[in-house]
């Protein structure tokens, strides 16, 4: 199954593409490690095949350069070829692969296809990571201005745009819906529910998905539930609200670039720490990366929001009234919290405490099977057949025999994914929610939270 996507995000002489490529991809090696984890993936065995086994969109499409080290290959032909002494030599001889402009869209159209999910990783018998390979793969590409335009619009409104966020939400915007969320919680539930914003000397400064304010605002309402039970020190700044990074998903320079807005967001309001969200590749990449690219000295520390909930929860702080939750309750472990060891516990003990009825799906945590919208692929809404009908139907097969009503993802991306895989695949009695929407059904209020009860006859 072929899929449609614009790739070219500016005119690009084919002429040219091949040196352009292969100029792009001397300067990456020169400028990073990546050039040591090619020649171990090149001194190994790495077309066994034992990969597709784990592979979900393989399993789906059957077909060959669906296979995680058939693509890696791709990338790994041009390394040995121009820089390798290997390689320098068969060329003398007027031997060996030459790179060409159907080499590299074969390569663009082929390393979108994956959800950079990493399962392929656990499987390899050699431990090459076919996902890192991969995520070079779209550098390189990227480089040469060869990105889906759904990615490289959002960063650019997030890194230059007047908003510096991928959903284009203004300040204005981001603190009316705060303002908001706070007298509903009053005129709804009774509670006084606090979204600080701009608060110097916090522990944390908060970054979800920004896409949450407009999308998820159950999420978010647990979030501050959750904090203002607690008495948790933290903020929402206006400076950086976002913790989505499509960098993670093409380009290192971008990743580099956000991450370090993150910090200096904490750094601006004299705080402590990131707490991130319900997103799993806004969690991977602040907790991967901000200690790389901001100084291991200095950098903040990086929380997920799971993790806080589950410590204050564990320590006697938070009060969750058990088996709250009746409806059959399934839970879909994001890959880039999961998939590491990182998140996959935690939440799982407080969903037992609340749901009266969990069951897990097969397999699970660390072995867990990708929404099918991972590696950014999920904001490429162009592709949405091939990713609900191909990358995300063993996820939809999974769900389905759960016999699940609820689905936790604590991922925006997993989530917006999640929705679209249960519509088109018979599943619309489905709900996917985030853990925080439920916790905030359990949640005990403190007496400071109570306030007077709503005026039912307005």
């Amino acid at each position: 199954m072929a899929i449609e996507c614009s790739y070219y995000l500016e005119p690009v002489d084919t002429q040219e593409l091949p040196q352009r490529f292969l100029d792009a991809f001397s300067a990456i090696l020169s400028h990073s490690n990546y050039a040591m984890i090619l020649d171990a993936a090149c001194r190994v065995s790495s077309r066994c095949g034992r990969c597709s086994a784990t592979c979900p969109v393989y399993q789906v499409s059957e077909e060959e350069r669906d296979i995680p080290c058939h693509r890696s290959e791709l990338l790994l032909k041009v390394y040995r070829r121009y820089f390798t002494p290997g390689g320098a030599l068969a060329a003398r001889f007027g031997a060996g692969f030459q790179l060409d402009e159907a080499h590299i869209n074969r390569l663009a159209e082929d390393v979108y296809r994956c959800t950079a999910c990493r399962r392929c990783k656990l499987e390899c018998p050699m431990g090459i990571d076919h996902g890192l390979i991969t995520h070079l793969s779209r550098w390189v590409l990227a480089e040469v201005g060869i990105i889906p335009k759904a990615l490289v619009v959002a960063t650019r409104e997030q890194l230059e745009g007047q908003t510096h966020n991928t959903s284009a939400i203004p300040k204005a915007a981001l603190i009316d819906t705060c303002e908001f969320l706070e007298e509903d919680c009053v005129d709804e539930h009774g509670l006084k529910i606090e979204f600080p914003i701009d608060k110097e000397g916090k522990e944390y400064v908060f970054f979800p998905a920004v896409s949450d304010y407009l999308l998820e605002p159950d999420t978010l309402t647990g979030n501050a539930a959750v904090m203002t039970a607690t008495g948790g020190s933290w903020t929402i700044g206006t400076g950086a609200y976002d913790g989505i990074n499509y960098g993670l998903f093409y380009s290192d320079r971008m990743l580099d670039r956000i991450v370090s807005m993150e910090a200096e967001e904490v750094r601006r309001l004299k705080a402590k720490k990131v707490l991130i969200g319900e997103c799993g590749h806004a969690s991977r990449s602040a907790k991967a990366f901000i200690r790389t690219f901001c100084g291991a000295d200095d950098a903040p520390e990086v929380v997920n929001f799971i993790e806080y909930t589950h410590e204050v929860w564990k320590a006697g702080r938070l009060k969750l009234n058990p088996d709250v939750i009746s409806e059959r309750t399934t839970y879909h472990d994001p890959c880039n919290i999961a998939r590491s060891g990182w998140i996959v516990d935690q939440p799982r003990e407080i969903l037992r405490h609340i749901c009266s009825d969990f069951v897990e799906m097969h397999p699970h945590g660390r072995d867990n099977y990708c929404c099918g919208g991972g590696g950014g692929s999920v904001s490429i809404d162009e592709i949405r057949d091939f990713r609900t009908r191909v990358g995300g139907k063993t996820k939809a097969d999974q769900i389905r025999a759960t016999g699940a009503e609820f689905v936790v993802a604590p991922c925006a991306n997993c989530k917006k994914q999640l929705k679209e895989v249960c519509e088109d695949n018979g599943l619309e009695h489905v709900q996917i929610v985030g853990l925080h929407d439920l916790i905030f059904k359990a949640l005990v209020p403190t007496e400071e939270m109570i306030v007077s009860a709503p005026n039912e006859e307005e």
